[in-house]
């Protein structure tokens, strides 16, 4: 079904006020890894060892092309060349330093294993994909949309939300700024402009406090109600209508080593509204899937971002909380500003 730019509650607003806009082509034209087309030829890789920050990861090849482009340009940010050099000799694998998150990067493998073994099915169990093969001659669950829409919902090859598992992704990119008051013991050596002990310990317990806030949309909604900005809140509900509660956290969350900055990653199946009937249903009756139009027409609107990541970058100002020195007592706090550059990136991946 092709979706309508203006019914999408994102793309619709002003640009001048919209919640999260189009990342430029060239900086996600297509992967940065290697060509499609190519992907017979003997002198690409199959396989990869990623040495993240020392933790090492032996990946093949099609399996890191199945992750989402904006996660790939985050641990390739210069591209990545997959073809083996003319003097390669040996095993047909290759070392790659890369800096990016172990953790993270273990939580998104997991992830994608789980959701490709609960849509395709295991070699002892059948998946959604096989069940949803069914679903062309069933009317919508929901009893809404004309015939012509109905058709679009069921026809594999105008909806690859029939045939593809469907994952959102969303990523937060979080840079804080301490501002310690005047006459601080925390402060900058003005001769050197480096920070002393102190100021490195303050902006450390300030990282970790903010690492601790883990709800989702806690900071996007405290800018709905200082600002009362509708887009914003509009992208809130259509995510949490896809997938998200308002509630969840991050599926990961932690402080970059070395920087003020907390990088955050949370990963959801989209809710497509296709419908599978419990198996507890004995007389065998109501035993195929159907579709929930509303629902659907709702997962459809995400589509826009297959494939074209989009950012939504925003300031935000917290106190912390954070013990008074590096030396005080238990118990004895401080309260300091913090203010946080905010950057989300939203992606709906298609695992085929």
């Amino acid at each position: 079904m092709a979706v309508s730019a203006s019914s999408n509650p994102i793309t619709s607003v002003q640009p001048n006020s919209s919640p999260i806009t189009s990342v430029q082509p060239q900086q996600y034209g297509g992967s940065p890894l290697y060509n499609q087309q190519q992907s017979t030829n003997p002198q690409l890789l199959t396989r990869l060892n990623l040495d993240l920050r020392g933790q090492m990861f032996p990946v093949e090849r099609e399996t890191l092309m199945l992750l989402p482009e904006s996660v790939l340009l985050g641990l390739f940010p210069q591209g990545l060349i997959l073809s083996k050099p003319a003097s390669w000799e040996g095993a047909d694998d290759g070392v790659f330093t890369v800096d990016f998150d172990p953790d993270c990067f273990e939580y998104i493998l997991k992830f994608w294993s789980n959701a490709q073994e609960k849509f395709y099915g295991t070699p002892t169990s059948i998946g959604l994909f096989h069940l949803q093969q069914n679903i062309t001659s069933v009317s919508s669950g929901s009893g809404s949309g004309s015939g012509n829409d109905l058709t679009s919902f069921t026809d594999q090859s105008q909806n690859p939300l029939l045939s593809k598992q469907a994952i959102i992704v969303l990523r937060e990119e979080l840079e804080f700024f301490s501002i310690t008051k005047s006459n601080h013991i925390a402060k900058t050596n003005l001769q050197n402009g480096l920070p002393n002990d102190e100021l490195k310990y303050l902006k450390k317990q300030c990282g970790k406090s903010l690492e601790n806030k883990k709800s989702i949309f806690a900071a996007l909604e405290r800018n709905v109600s200082s600002v009362g900005n509708a887009a914003e809140a509009h992208l809130i509900d259509m995510l949490c209508m896809s997938g998200f509660n308002r509630t969840d956290e991050w599926g990961f969350r932690a402080c970059e080593p070395s920087r003020n900055v907390i990088t955050s990653m949370a990963l959801v199946l989209l809710k497509t509204g296709i419908i599978h009937p419990s198996e507890d249903n004995k007389d065998g009756s109501n035993n195929v899937p159907y579709i929930d139009a509303q629902q659907m027409g709702t997962a459809q609107k995400l589509l826009l971002f297959w494939r074209k990541p989009a950012r939504k970058c925003w300031w935000d100002g917290v106190e912390v909380e954070i013990p008074a020195s590096s030396t005080a007592k238990q118990g004895d706090v401080q309260t300091v500003k913090v203010w946080a550059r905010r950057v989300w990136t939203l992606e709906l991946s298609l695992v085929g």
